[in-house]
């Protein structure tokens, strides 16, 4: 029995409302019997439905999976609902090592602190406990030293949907290199 694209969108809807977690584009395609480009089509109707109508949800993909999560311009409304305190903000120390991880993932701890210059021992367990970084492995060096890179729940904490929109790094060029000072070499091409 085919199903028509409304049929098809409730079905995703339904899935995903039901999962309360992200869901794998895959496990999609495979429940609604679509192609991939199909699927992912389907959900993208049914977001940019809840975004037109300013709906108090909204459907969201980080990588390869879909969620649905509640519309952020209502968070101050929701959180008063349930009672709950404001979420801590991460202090300085704590962005800059997740900073450090998001952009040059995976690293070890010791690659962190080498590059804050001050043990970061206490902010990496801090933020692991927060979800927003995990353990992916140690490297093979004496002592295999655990690497670390962020997560699912950093990609939707900062509204990103993969590593890529992350914004260039300030006083970096393009393969990576330092720029002194801030300022790009202007002596290319003087003779």
């Amino acid at each position: 029995m085919a199903l028509d694209t409304k049929e098809l969108e409730a079905a995703a809807e339904g899935i995903l409302f039901a999962s309360g977690e992200p869901v794998h584009i895959d496990r999609i395609c495979l429940a609604l019997g679509l192609d991939r480009r199909t699927a992912e089509q389907v959900l993208q109707n049914l977001a940019d439905y809840y975004a037109f109508e300013r709906r108090g949800i909204r459907l969201i993909q980080v990588e390869n999976t879909w969620q649905l999560c509640s519309a952020p311009e209502l968070a101050d409304m929701i959180r008063k609902a349930f009672e709950q305190r404001k979420p801590a903000k991460l202090s300085q120390p704590a962005l800059e090592v997740l900073a450090i991880i998001a952009y040059y993932q995976p690293v070890t701890r010791a690659y962190v602190d080498q590059v804050r210059g001050v043990d970061s021992a206490y902010t990496v367990s801090l933020l692991l406990d927060r979800g927003l970084i995990e353990e992916c492995g140690r490297l093979q060096e004496p002592g295999r030293p655990r690497l670390y890179r962020t997560t699912k729940v950093f990609l939707r904490s900062f509204h990103l949907t993969s590593l890529e929109g992350l914004p260039p790094l300030p006083g970096v060029d393009e393969s990576g290199q330092m720029r002194l000072g801030g300022e790009p070499d202007t002596t290319e091409g003087e003779p």
